[in-house]
């Protein structure tokens, strides 16, 4: 189901069926329009050098996306404001493995909310340089959301290569509401990219198989990327899945699921039979707090997503209670494994320097490896060192505080915001950034 005419009327004048309200597609039709999507594209980021490949084997990571509360050691669970907002941000930023700026990192409740993803977005871009999302809060926030990026990068410019990038969430199951719709046009006419992305929790919003909640998602994404493509051909768009399940005795949503794994692998292939980018994965979690089962269920996401090469992983660090929360120290603890999975990722050194001859002709048998010549270029690189785990003995533990993960990681984000130092921005660009901004809100009737 489509709740918009302009849509219907798209759809229809390039031959789909439309009864009413609902649309009808033959495989002929789908299949002509999803050949017109790119099989991998760019975003840019206001630093060239962050600029990001979304597809073919590249992996981008971005934050966690949309949680109105927050959490940290020393407040405990709260309304997140648009303090919190600048923080993730900032924390985003200074991480080397997360690539992406995202979007609503969090939800900034003490600003207005006709209004507040005009601070989001310049806060994406003032204190960060990397890529960031645009708004999909209403059609006209998406529309403010290109304005910026034409400040940002130049009108022409992002209608060559994107300058941004927009979460489109089907209302599963079956039905586009208004606002979705309404934000595609505005940023496919734009020439945006779009992750389109079905929200489904089998058991609820899909069947309670695996293999019906995939025929489910398949047609509610095809559907969405076959109208971006009509709308404007060659407009970029990720296949997305986001894909649990419920706890049928409870009603609750279950993160870490091993029938997620499944969606996520078929998934994966799915979208390569389109050429498409894919978008799934995250550092997903159904517990309130960071612990053992915060650990353990983001791992059991977090590692089949890199196992099949997800091109686009949002949520990659500080989900916590299925996505209502950000935490603090679960942002760092994510940021540690995320690190540990981009060394994973580079596969084996097999060159002759690795294979070490120079070492096992130096060391005699029964001899050690710690003071070889080998040894000596490679310590400081050769391996990956936590900043959070404590590899310690446990008398040295005891003398260091016997401080738990969660202890390390609040001290870590405290010191990662302290040597936070801002970007670069031109001045005349912030100014007009700023100007537009103020102009924004004054006519949504919240200037000064």
């Amino acid at each position: 189901v489509m709740y918009d005419a302009e849509a219907r009327e798209i759809l229809q004048k390039h031959g789909a069926k439309v009864v009413g309200d609902t649309v009808f597609f033959d495989e002929e039709l789908v299949m002509k329009y999803i050949a017109m999507a790119p099989s991998q594209f760019i975003q840019l980021a206001r630093n060239p050098a962050n600029n990001v490949v979304i597809g073919s084997n590249q992996a981008v990571y971005a934050p966690v996306y949309g949680p109105p509360f927050v959490i940290d050691l020393d407040r405990g669970r709260r309304e997140a404001k648009l303090e919190d907002f600048h923080n993730f941000v900032k924390l985003t930023y200074m991480s080397p493995y997360l690539h992406h700026s995202g979007g609503t990192v969090v939800e900034p409740t003490d600003a207005p909310v006709a209004t507040r993803h005009l601070d989001m977005l310049m806060a994406h871009i003032k204190y960060s340089d990397k890529a960031f999302m645009g708004s999909v809060t209403d059609p006209i926030n998406a529309a403010d959301s290109v304005a910026i990026a034409e400040i940002v990068f130049g009108k022409e410019k992002i209608r060559e290569t994107t300058g941004l990038l927009s979460l489109i969430n089907v209302s599963s199951p079956r039905r586009y509401d208004d606002r979705m719709l309404g934000d595609i046009l505005v940023y496919a006419k734009a020439r945006q990219a779009m992750l389109i992305t079905p929200f489904l929790m089998s058991g609820a919003m899909s069947p309670v198989s695996v293999a019906g909640t995939l025929a489910l998602q398949n047609a509610e994404a095809l559907a969405g990327i076959v109208l971006v493509q009509m709308i404007n051909p060659g407009t970029p768009v990720v296949y997305g899945s986001f894909m649990t399940n419920i706890d049928l005795q409870s009603g609750a949503p279950v993160f870490g699921s091993p029938e997620s794994q499944w969606a996520l692998f078929a998934g994966r292939q799915m979208a390569d039979f389109y050429k498409l980018p894919f978008r799934t994965g995250g550092t997903f979690s159904s517990s309130k707090i960071a612990d053992a089962q915060a650990g353990y269920e983001s791992i059991q996401v977090m590692l089949p997503t890199v196992l099949a090469q997800v091109n686009f992983v949002l949520h990659a660090a500080g989900w916590l209670e299925n996505g209502l929360t950000a935490g603090y120290e679960k942002f760092v603890i994510d940021c540690d494994m995320l690190g540990m999975y981009h060394t994973w990722a580079k596969g084996l050194d097999l060159s002759d320097e690795a294979f070490a001859f120079d070492a096992l002709q130096e060391v005699p048998p029964g001899g050690h490896f710690l003071g070889t010549q080998h040894t000596m270029r490679h310590f400081r690189t050769a391996f990956y060192r936590s900043d959070i785990f404590d590899y310690n003995s446990a008398e040295q533990w005891e003398i260091n505080g016997a401080l738990d993960t969660n202890q390390r990681a609040n001290k870590k984000w405290k010191q990662v915001l302290k040597d936070y130092e801002p970007p670069a921005l031109d001045t005349a660009l912030e100014t007009e950034l700023t100007t537009f901004i103020q102009r924004r809100k004054r006519e949504l009737g919240f200037g000064i």
